[in-house]
């Protein structure tokens, strides 16, 4: 995935947790909270994270998701 040029870039893969049968929810939300100005986050599921992408978008992020040649998806998301 290209990212954009500048900004820091957080990468999140919430694959083992889910592997593990764990929620990734609490995770990545923390993280999100935990960026600074201008930080932006991919976080790499297993799937396209589909909820989490209307929860982010309706809070000011946008997201670009991307299917990787592993299967996963990772989505991009960056305040808006």
């Amino acid at each position: 995935m290209k990212t954009p040029a500048g900004p820091k870039i957080r990468t999140l893969d919430v694959r083992p947790q889910m592997a593990r049968g764990e929620e990734p929810f609490r995770t990545i939300m923390a993280t999100v909270a935990a960026l600074a100005a201008g930080e932006s986050l991919v976080v790499i599921a297993p799937f396209l994270p589909s909820p989490l992408i209307e929860r982010m978008q309706a809070a000011g992020y946008h997201a670009r998701p991307e299917r990787r040649a592993d299967g996963a998806w990772q989505t991009l998301f960056r305040r808006e």
